[in-house]
């Protein structure tokens, strides 16, 4: 079983917008339905789940019903930051499916997951236990410590830009936070993250400069450029 959980738990308040970035329309239609017809079309996902902002889940479920995802069969509040929210819905799966059960957390807001990084994550995840996506890091990396001034830079080859999905065995994922809860870390910034912080390995897996996280008005601009450009390679 392969499933995905979408965290949709943020209020957006980097947006500055009313609505929550990952309901705001882009070209007639919510970010988070471009990201659910996603997996809703992927072969490999037999299940999607959602972790959603207090509020919105009669939204969601009218979403679902109009653009016909019918994979979507579960509903979860989010928490006070992303770990919670992940949390919340991870410990509710492990209520209904099996622990060797692949999943893949993913970020509502990133609406352009290519099928190719939703399978090399699930292969991934079954070859070595989880898979994070990954991208090159281009530009060149500078240290700061008031974020004003730098004296000094890091080596871009030893660093990567991480994605989402991430992709655990279910089990392995939940028995992570529940360590967490141990250890006292309650706000890691991702799911990666929090593998490093208790002393755990990374894989990699395919990432893409198209699977843009939406966080910002600027982003909606790179998005709608990145729909124009694959609108025009559908006419070809």
């Amino acid at each position: 079983m392969n499933i995905a959980l979408l965290i949709a738990g943020g209020a957006g308040t980097r947006m500055k917008q009313d609505i929550p970035k990952q309901f705001l329309t882009v070209n007639e239609k919510p970010v988070i339905v471009y990201t659910l017809e996603a997996f809703q079309k992927h072969v490999e996902i037999d299940v999607i789940a959602v972790v959603c902002l207090e509020g919105w889940e009669h939204v969601l479920e009218a979403y679902a019903r109009q653009f016909n995802i019918t994979k979507l069969q579960h509903i979860f509040p989010g928490g006070d930051c992303g770990q919670a929210s992940i949390r919340n819905g991870i410990y509710a799966l492990e209520k209904e499916y099996e622990k060797d059960d692949i999943i893949l957390i993913h970020d509502a807001n990133r609406p352009m997951v290519s099928a190719d990084i939703i399978l090399d994550c699930i292969v991934k995840t079954k070859q070595f236990g989880n898979a994070i996506p990954v991208i090159p890091c281009a530009e060149a990396m500078l240290e700061t410590e008031d974020g004003m001034v730098s004296t000094g830079s890091y080596p871009r080859e030893k660093l990567k830009r991480t994605q989402t999905p991430h992709g655990f065995k279910l089990g392995d994922i939940c028995q992570l936070h529940r360590e967490a809860e141990k250890a006292g870390i309650t706000n890691s910034v991702a799911s990666c993250t929090l593998m490093i912080e208790l002393g755990k390995q990374v894989h990699f897996s395919m990432g893409s400069e198209k699977n843009i996280k939406i966080t910002t008005v600027d982003d909606v601009d790179i998005f709608k450029a990145l729909l124009l450009a694959k609108r025009s390679e559908w006419l070809k």
